[in-house]
């Protein structure tokens, strides 16, 4: 089983996760903010990926440190079950639709971490979730995972919408990119990510 297990304790932040790339996109999760509560799940079920994650944060202060964070772990998981990133489809794609609002993401698992987030938010927040914090969750979980990842919201009124499509377009992408590949072999010019 590809599996990675993070835990990660701050003065700011216990964080506890698990993740199965072959877990069938089972959630559990509990970070004390209900809308990023909402989006991981997205996350999970979406990508076929199985999350365990338990986070208890400073949200007496706000969102910000319990979020990234999370981001921070996630990745630190993501990066644990893919390990050499061996044997994998290694790129992914998708375009997600949620209503009146689209996002693309592509990703690459290579070791080249990197971002670039082209997305737009009408307002400051979603209940308990500054919707700023979305890029960075996904800068976190993108250098923590050894990731390039790309996202751009074509377009969208509703901000929750926009922050779904956003993330399930993630989930999607990297969907494909863990998939095993046909032969086993590393997808790199090099023989090597």
């Amino acid at each position: 089983m590809r599996t990675g297990t993070i835990e990660r304790n701050t003065k700011e932040t216990q964080i506890k996760i698990s993740v199965s790339l072959d877990g069938k996109g089972k959630a559990d999760i509990d970070t004390g903010v209900g809308f990023f509560d909402h989006m991981l799940t997205a996350l999970s079920v979406h990508s076929g990926i199985s999350m365990d994650i338990k986070v208890k944060g400073d949200l007496h202060v706000d969102c910000h440190h319990t979020i990234e964070d999370t981001g921070i772990a996630l990745g630190q998981a993501l990066g644990q079950a893919l390990g050499a990133k061996s044997g994998i489809v290694r790129y992914g794609t998708a375009y997600i639709p949620m209503d009146e609002s689209l996002a693309m993401a592509s990703l690459d698992l290579s070791n080249r971490p990197f971002l670039v987030f082209n997305c737009e938010f009408t307002n400051q927040s979603c209940g308990g979730y500054d919707l700023c914090m979305t890029e960075e969750f996904f800068r976190a979980f993108a250098f923590n995972s050894g990731m390039t990842l790309h996202i751009n919201l074509l377009y969208g009124s509703n901000d929750h919408h926009k922050a779904e499509a956003i993330y399930k377009a993630v989930a999607h992408a990297l969907k494909t990119a863990v998939t095993e590949n046909a032969d086993g072999s590393t997808l790199s010019t090099k023989g090597v990510l």
